[in-house]
């Protein structure tokens, strides 16, 4: 491990996650090598990880994400924090068993404690395989098939019990953009036909590096959802370089990985919800204000959509359809120069005219 004592302060730590998070300018790359790149997208709600490429990417094919998941390339399932992401097959069957002492933990806490005598997370869970490997399940199927065998478990323990036992995929349509219909979800095991099989942890802290870093144990604990970094951390370390941030912390970080410095010139930029770019790091100074932090974070869990400002969050943003009408709407959080102001509008109409191209009016509704 090599380290200068630098202090990376807050805008450069903005300016090394946004070139990592291909920010700073668009890429041109296939939306899988992407979707590795930025170490998995966060996917809650399905259409997000299309809006978060398309703010990416040149030229991105909407059409690209729904081939990949259609083809089996890409899944959409619980990772990371124990929510659903959007992933390439080698990471899902590589990442999955690094959230199960996530998923066991949950499990414990909220399931195995009220389940009656004699009744385990497994044996629900095993009886729950057939039937999702038969053919793909709602929520609502899956409890009506589980409660004939335990009629007296309510219906939310018994899936939760087989969403922390076994390693599940949503199945397309759900995720696909345009398209509707309910979560259905089958075993990871039937869906790519095998079987999970973990990486190293410290390949995994590696990827998190190179996508979010300069980064904290802490910051790393936190996009992962687990503790307990710092063992992994120390024995990567003899490859990494070291920082402090303005507060002391260590910051750790590959060597070859860009750092642009806090002068590179950051455009404006629109980034949806539940991206990762707010969610990967303890101290989220880096990329958004705690006022604003408190904005966009809602207290029933919804990561609201964000527009960049020379890099940081500075409002936030919804777009609305009636018929054949687009409108995006935009609230920002304070004045912004004509030139800023210019190029979100002229941004917003492009993203109105990719992401909406059958509309044949489009607004976009800056205050």
């Amino acid at each position: 491990m090599t380290g200068d004592g630098t202090v990376l302060d807050r805008r450069a730590l903005n300016r090394a996650l946004l070139a990592r998070q291909m920010l700073l300018r668009r890429e041109r790359m296939p939306a899988l090598d992407a979707v590795e790149r930025l170490a998995g997208m966060q996917s809650q709600a399905p259409n997000p990880p299309y809006l978060g490429l398309w703010t990416r990417l040149e030229d991105f094919d909407f059409a690209e994400v729904a081939r990949l998941m259609h083809d089996r390339r890409a899944v959409r399932m619980v990772l990371m924090r124990g929510t659903i992401h959007l992933v390439s097959v080698r990471d899902a069957l590589a990442w999955r068993p690094h959230t199960q002492p996530l998923l066991d933990a949950w499990a414990t806490s909220t399931v195995l404690a009220t389940l009656p005598d004699g009744v385990g997370v497994a044996d629900i869970a095993e009886a729950a395989r057939p039937l999702l490997e038969e053919a793909p399940l709602s929520d609502k199927e899956l409890r009506t098939a589980l409660a004939e065998r335990w009629p007296d478990v309510p219906g939310d323990l018994l899936i939760r019990a087989v969403r922390s036992g076994l390693a599940l995929v949503q199945v397309p349509p759900r995720g696909i953009w345009g398209a509707s219909g309910l979560a259905r979800h089958t075993t990871v095991e039937q869906w790519l036909g095998r079987s999970v099989e973990p990486c190293a942890a410290e390949e995994m802290l590696t990827r998190y590096l190179a996508a979010f870093g300069p980064a904290t144990v802490r910051d790393a604990q936190h996009w992962w959802g687990v503790t307990r970094l710092g063992e992994v951390m120390e024995r990567l370390a003899p490859g990494l370089v070291t920082f402090t941030d303005e507060h002391g912390r260590v910051l750790y970080d590959l060597p070859d990985a860009p750092r642009p410095g806090p002068d590179a010139p950051a455009p404006v930029r629109y980034v949806p919800e539940f991206d990762n770019l707010t969610l990967s790091h303890a101290d989220r100074a880096r990329i958004v204000s705690e006022e604003h932090r408190k904005r966009i974070f809602t207290v029933n869990g919804i990561i609201r959509a964000t527009v960049l400002v020379d890099g940081f969050v500075h409002g936030m943003w919804k777009i609305e359809r009636k018929r054949k009408e687009a409108t995006l709407r935009v609230e920002l959080f304070g004045p912004v120069s004509a030139a800023d102001r210019k190029a979100l509008l002229e941004e917003g109409e492009r993203l109105l005219t990719d992401a909406h191209p059958e509309a044949t009016t489009r607004t976009v509704d800056l205050v």
